[in-house]
This record gives structure tokens, C-alpha cells and sequence, in this order.
């Protein structure tokens, strides 16, 4: 492995978290797995906890896109999963479809913000944030309507967004291994200006 003596990106751990668990939830909004523990699982550790602890990374490199955007998207996997769990354990009455659109909505309203501040930032950053928008507007419809294709395609839709994480998470974790950018994302030139293949964490803050 390569070492240096500059602080580790933790955006890799905090893309990759959230793509990962993003994929496993809409395979199941696509329909093509039933929900189970995996998906819970993975969400509350690695798209929750862990992306939570990236955040707080992200802070120490006073980033404060990054560290919104990861302490945020955990806290969503965590509270998605306490959704879950709370009525299970009769603490409190399952959310009724009005309320959980707009809680998904709120999350819209938010990611919104948040793609536009990709905009800053490569193409491959607009293309996450603004798929994840589209989802979280999609599921909040199909939660208030009730109606089940929604969930389908706001599934398909997902598995872009968070496929679309991934491969992010991998073009910086290769560019900080072999020195130099290995999977194009996309980042916008000014005039006279050599190609930036830097991540989020230095363009964005």
C-alpha cells in the first residue's frame, strides 16, 4: 500500500458507505430481494455509524460540505432504521404514508440543497446528488399515493444513485493509491487550467 504523511480522505469510507447501503435498500424498492436483516444491517453500520464517523472526519479537515453531507446521510440511515424498529418494539405507533412522504420530502428538500453545491465539485458529484434528490422525491410520492410501481421505479432509479456512490468512492481511493486519476468523474476546467482529479474534500468546503 502507499503511505504518506498526509491526513487519509475519509470521503472514500463515507461515498462508499453510503453507495453500498443505498444499493442493498432500492434492490429491494426494485423489487428484486424482499427486505431483510442485511439491508438493515448494512444500513445502520456502514451507511449510518460509519458515514456519521466520516462526517466528524470531514470536520477536522474543515470541509463543511463533506461533513454535512456525511453526518447528515447517517443520521438518515439511522433514523430509517429506528422507523423501523420503534413500532416493532411498541415504543411508538408506525409513521402514517402522509407523514413518511414528508419526512422523505424534507430529505428532497435538503439533498436539493446539497446538489447544488455540487456544482463545485466534478460531474460525477452532480450525478449523485441530484439522482438522490429524484429518489427521495420519488419515494416520498409513492408513500403518499401508495402506489407500488413508484416504489419500483424509484428503486431502479436508486441503484443509479448509489452505484453512481460507489464507483465515486473507487476513483479517489485508486487516485490516492497510484498518484493519479485512474476513473475519469468529470471535473470542470476554467481556461488554462490542467484537469483537477482532487476530491471533494479540497473543492468543496
Amino acid at each position: 500500500m502507499i503511505h504518506n504523511n498526509a491526513d487519509a480522505n475519509p470521503a472514500p469510507l463515507g461515498l462508499v458507505g453510503f453507495g453500498m447501503s443505498t444499493v442493498l435498500l432500492n434492490l429491494h424498492n426494485a423489487q428484486i430481494v424482499p427486505m431483510g436483516s442485511a439491508i438493515m444491517a448494512t444500513g445502520l453500520v456502514f451507511g449510518g455509524l460509519t458515514q456519521f464517523i466520516a462526517g466528524v472526519m470531514e470536520y477536522g479537515n474543515r470541509n463543511t460540505f463533506g461533513m454535512t453531507a456525511f453526518m447528515a446521510y447517517g443520521a438518515f440511515w439511522i433514523s430509517l432504521a429506528m422507523l423501523l424498529f420503534l413500532p416493532q418494539w411498541g415504543l411508538m405507533p408506525a409513521s402514517s404514508p402522509a407523514l413518511m412522504g414528508g419526512y422523505l420530502w424534507l430529505w428532497a428538500l435538503f439533498t436539493a440543497i446539497m446538489a447544488v453545491g455540487s456544482l463545485a465539485a466534478s460531474r460525477m458529484h452532480q450525478v449523485v446528488f441530484f439522482s438522490l434528490t429524484l429518489l427521495f422525491v420519488l419515494l416520498g410520492c409513492a408513500a403518499v399515493s401508495g402506489r407500488p410501481m413508484l416504489d419500483v421505479i424509484a428503486g431502479y432509479e436508486g441503484l443509479l444513485c448509489g452505484f453512481s456512490a460507489i464507483y465515486l468512492a473507487a476513483s479517489e481511493i485508486l487516485a490516492a493509491q497510484f498518484g493519479h486519476a485512474v476513473l475519469p468523474v468529470g471535473w470542470p476546467r476554467t481556461a488554462g487550467e490542467t484537469p483537477r482529479k482532487d476530491d471533494l474534500v479540497l473543492h468543496i468546503s
